[in-house]
């Protein structure tokens, strides 16, 4: 791949510097650092600034970190809360609110400082990834390309029990959702595999594991497990057939952006009350989805609104953020990485470890985003962790490092695993999903941490029984 001059990079972080250059024109401000992310979307996937990776098509090497990642973890940092900035103004369905006649100034003002945080922190993530994406990686081992779609069918089908199998041992429940995401990810993949090989046998079952996967999603209560079920399974689809993919997936995935609002809110409302058991909450939940209102259930008009304004982005938590720190609280320094160590050690090892859930409230109830002893947890995201750190300079660093480590990670993968499809594609994208949403410190380093090493284990056992053969 060719170099590009450390220099250049400097253009990613144009945007932002614009709408620090405006930054006494609300709304002025808030556009340009938003529209900001669109344009280093542009850079990064045109190979503008930096040159793509040309050992594979784009088609085919779309989990890769400046593509997946960046598009998941950016675009909902960055672009959702457009919504919310609409609500701000006094829109309702993007239909101003007659009753809204003036705009909160204050809050306009912190609405756009964070958008611009959000433009800064893209673009210094933009910078990690590009900077050490450098393709192909020499190779240290390889897979036998015959053996690939078998592989992967096995890989699930045995990931799956034993990451029940953890879920069952106290203080080693992590490690279930490593797995269980690794399991997922291998079969929908072996699924995307073996439609084009015709193997009628392991096609049927990729698809009893994926529509079971797709219902465990349905019954999580959760909207990001639905949507990136069908997410991951259009990507892996797209190189061999990329016009139904085209045609159906996305705006089947649109649809569901429509939908899950309701959904999600009906389902809640009665499984999570224990009101009604899963099965029926979830047929009450796609009823009132399909129909387009819940209001019969909730006694409450039908609106998505909120979801989209409130829920959908994470912008609304860290103007509170924003407003208290450092005015009222200081910067946290390195006592977040601190705890973030703390959490690293299994509870198994250490029975009496801070409850890490406690750790990250604790800055939560501080800053007054929610009242102490209430039951909601409102976690802050890994940019609100960088910020409270130190500030923009922390951000800038935080986030450098976020995308170099993510960028490192699917390389080294690749190394280990003979490649793409088995190093990217299944290990670093079912081991290190975690990096597509970005959790608190805390969270993040322990799972990004404890999947390095059942990384390692997995490749210890696959050059064991000589499934992957050194070059």
């Amino acid at each position: 791949m060719k170099k590009t001059p450390i220099g250049l990079y400097a253009l990613y972080f144009f945007p932002w510097l614009l709408a620090e250059v405006f930054d006494g024109f609300y709304i002025l401000s808030y556009l340009l650092a938003w529209l900001g992310s669109f344009f280093i979307f542009y850079l990064s996937l045109t190979g503008k600034l930096k040159q793509l990776p040309t050992d594979r098509k784009i088609s085919e090497q779309l989990m890769r970190p400046i593509f997946l990642v960046q598009i998941v973890f950016a675009g909902y940092m960055c672009c959702t809360s457009i919504f919310y900035f609409f609500d701000v103004l006094g829109y309702q369905n993007f239909h101003k609110n007659p009753i809204a006649t003036l705009i909160d100034q204050n809050r306009l003002m912190l609405t756009a400082q964070c958008q611009r945080y959000y433009c800064l922190a893209h673009a210094s993530f933009v910078t990690g990834v590009s900077i050490f994406m450098n393709y192909p990686s020499k190779r240290r081992y390889y897979v036998s390309q015959e053996k690939i779609a078998n592989l992967l069918l096995i890989t699930a089908l045995i990931s799956l029990p034993v990451s029940i199998a953890f879920y069952m041992i106290p203080g080693l429940s992590q490690f279930y959702f490593q797995l269980g995401s690794l399991s997922f990810i291998s079969g929908t993949l072996a699924f995307a595999y073996a439609i084009p090989l015709k193997k009628m046998g392991n096609t049927l079952i990729c698809i009893i594991l994926y529509l079971f996967n797709f219902y465990q999603a349905l019954i999580s209560g959760y909207k990001e497990p639905i949507i990136i079920s069908v997410m991951v399974l259009g990507i892996f689809l797209y190189p061999n057939y990329k016009k139904t993919v085209t045609y159906f997936f996305v705006p089947f995935l649109f649809v569901l952006f429509l939908l899950l609002p309701t959904y999600n809110k009906v389902f809640r409302e009665n499984s999570w009350t224990e009101q009604t058991d899963q099965d029926e909450a979830r047929s009450l939940a796609i009823d009132a989805a399909l129909k387009g209102n819940d209001n019969k259930l909730n006694g409450q008009d039908d609106t998505n609104w909120d979801f989209y304004a409130y829920r959908l982005s994470e912008i609304d938590m860290f103007t509170l953020f924003v407003k208290s720190t450092p005015a009222h609280i200081g910067y946290y320094g390195l006592k977040i990485l601190g705890q973030s160590i703390t959490a690293i050690v299994p509870r198994v090892f250490w029975p009496s470890k801070p409850v890490t859930e406690d750790m990250v409230m604790g800055r939560v109830y501080d800053a007054g985003v929610v009242n102490r002893g209430s039951d909601v947890s409102a976690k802050p995201a890994f940019v609100v962790d960088a910020y409270l750190s130190g500030g923009p300079l922390a951000i800038v660093f935080c986030m450098f490092i976020y995308g170099a480590a993510a960028q490192l990670l699917s390389i080294y993968a690749e190394k280990l695993f003979g490649g793409y499809v088995l190093g990217t594609a299944l290990i670093f994208s079912g081991l290190f999903q975690i990096l597509w949403r970005g959790l608190s410190f805390e969270f993040l380093i322990n799972s990004v941490f404890w999947s390095f090493v059942t990384m390692l284990i997995i490749f210890k056992i696959f050059k064991t029984y000589k499934i992957i053969q050194q070059v």
